[in-house]
This record gives structure tokens, sequence and C-alpha cells, in this order.
């Protein structure tokens, strides 16, 4: 009982990072704009989160400054995809490749490396924290009770607004949306910039208020696995958010096993995550799910002159 109910309590922990990324890769993704870089903004946000806070010694400053940082860092991928139109796939990857080294340069010349900072404070949910054994699942910091809300807004926008209308519009038909006097440009640049605004929230939560220290690339991966996340939840935010809960379950029960004494081979653990993984993209390509809510111009450049 003792290794469930801890297990529980520690699935948000370990959700919220994915749920963050893959929201930020949907409103990137929502206007045309393949996005593939999410580990290296992560990367990014992680460090920037924490030697935020260990200049300022303030949560709220590191998170900001790590969001603005992945932001900052973006807009070299917009001006990769938007105005040199360079392919987005290779784009993304050489954005990963380039935060890897920026992130491990910057912690290192600035000596951040294992530097521990005290997070923040668990909240407890009363009186659903004194439920038994899911008790601790209500028992989070205070970005992790954020969260729904962030989704519930982003989800109010992108289908509600009329921004948002017009994000979707230029991520199904470009040349269309501009024939209506949408800035097609605009508005992608304006979705990659929020976007990865939640990624690096995303890489500071693992680094300011989880691990609570930062090595060289410690996101493990977690960028790609929400990449992942995107194409099972067919872009579909609630269903990334319903995925993200579903990885938590699966990360935060592998330490879990090997606190209560069973021997787990280390290679097995670091193999898990992307194991499963691959299981989840060949059960969504088997079972031919509809593809009707990727955006129909996803990944091809808008050249104004162009009318198709």
């Amino acid at each position: 009982m003792d290794l469930i109910t801890s297990w529980i309590g520690n699935i948000p922990e370990f959700a919220v990072p994915f749920a963050l990324a893959a929201l930020g890769l949907i409103i990137t993704e929502k206007s045309g704009v393949l996005a593939l870089g999410a580990e290296g903004l992560m990367l990014v946000g992680a460090v920037a989160g924490i030697g935020a806070y260990l200049t300022f010694e303030q949560n709220a400053i590191a998170l900001i400054m790590a969001m603005m940082a992945a932001s900052v860092v973006s807009l070299l991928f917009a001006l990769m995809v938007l105005v040199m139109r360079i392919n987005q796939v290779i784009s993304g990857l050489v954005l990963v490749f380039f935060c890897q080294g920026l992130s491990t340069l910057v912690g290192t010349l600035m000596g951040w490396t294992n530097q521990p900072v005290p997070g923040l404070h668990a909240i407890a949910l009363w009186p659903l924290s004194e439920l038994p054994y899911v008790g601790r699942f209500f028992v989070q910091n205070i970005v992790v009770y954020l969260t729904p809300v962030i989704f519930l807004v982003t989800v109010w926008a992108l289908y509600r607004s009329t921004p948002g209308l017009r994000l979707r519009a230029v991520g199904e038909n470009p040349q269309a949306s501009d024939a209506a006097g949408i800035p097609v440009l605009g508005y992608r640049l304006a979705a990659i910039v929020v976007g990865a605004a939640l990624i690096g929230l995303a890489g500071a939560f693992i680094s300011v208020l989880s691990t609570k220290l930062w090595i060289a690339n410690m996101t493990g991966g977690r960028g790609w696995i929400a990449v992942a996340l995107v194409i099972f939840a067919r872009w579909s935010p609630w269903k990334a958010l319903a995925g993200a809960v579903l990885f938590g379950c699966i990360e935060a029960l592998i330490p879990q096993l090997a606190a209560s004494g069973i021997k787990l081979s280390q290679y097995f653990v670091f193999m898990a995550p992307y194991a499963i993984t691959l299981g989840v993209m060949i059960w969504v390509a088997a079972s031919k799910r509809d593809t009707s809510s990727q955006p129909a111009d996803l990944g091809t450049p808008f050249i104004r002159e162009e009318r198709t």
C-alpha cells in the first residue's frame, strides 16, 4: 500500500513536463509549423530556470525567465523555417543539437551544475488530500494545479477566440488565409514563440521544481516523448493531457519498483520510456486512427507568391 500511495503521489510530478511540452508543440503545429525541437527548448528552459533562481532566489522569476529564454531561442527556429524556408525537420533537429551544446556550455561556465535549489512547497487540497491511498495525488506544488488551468485557457483560445480560429486557419490553408487578409507569417511566429514558452516552462519544472538542480542533458529525452505524445493525441490538448498522465504513471512507477527492492537493470530503466513510446506509436499506426485533426498544411513552408 505504501508503494501504491507513493506512486500515485508522484504521478503529477512526472506528468506535468510531458503535458506542458506537448501543449506547446500543439500550439506551434496548429499553425502549420512542424516542431521537433522540444528537447532542446526544454534544456534551455531547465538551465535558464536554475540560473535565474540562483541569481534572484525567486521561483516565479526563475520560471518566467525560463519561458523567456526558450522563446528567444525559438526565434532562431522561426528565422530558419519562416524566413529562410529551410526544411522544418532539419531545422528542428539542428535546434535540438544547438540547444544541447548551448545549455551545457552556459551551465558549465556559470557554475550552475549540481547547485541545489529548494523548489516550491507542496499545497494540500483539503479534503481531497485526506483520501486514503490517493490523497497524496492532491498534495502538489502550485504549477501542477495551474497546468489544467493552462490547458483550459489554451483550448478556449484555440477554439473559442478569433485569434485561435485564425491560427488554425493558417495551419489548414495558409493561401486562403492570406487572401482573407490574415498575416500568415505573423501568426506562425506567434505560435512558435508561445509554444516555446510552454516548452521552456516544462524544462524549468524539471530542474527547478522536480529534480531541484541542473545537470547537462537532464531532460533525458522527454522532449522526444512529447513529440510522440502529440501524434498519439491527434493534436488534441485534452487527449495530450490524458496521455501525459499515462506516461507520468509509467515513469513514476519505475523508481518506485526500484525503491521497493525489485532489482531492475539500469539499462532497462533507461530504455523503458522509449520502448513504451515506440509501442504507442506502433499502436497508433496499426489502429489507423483518424488523422483529420492533423493540420492540413503541417510542415509546408508558406510562399506568398504561390497559390495552390
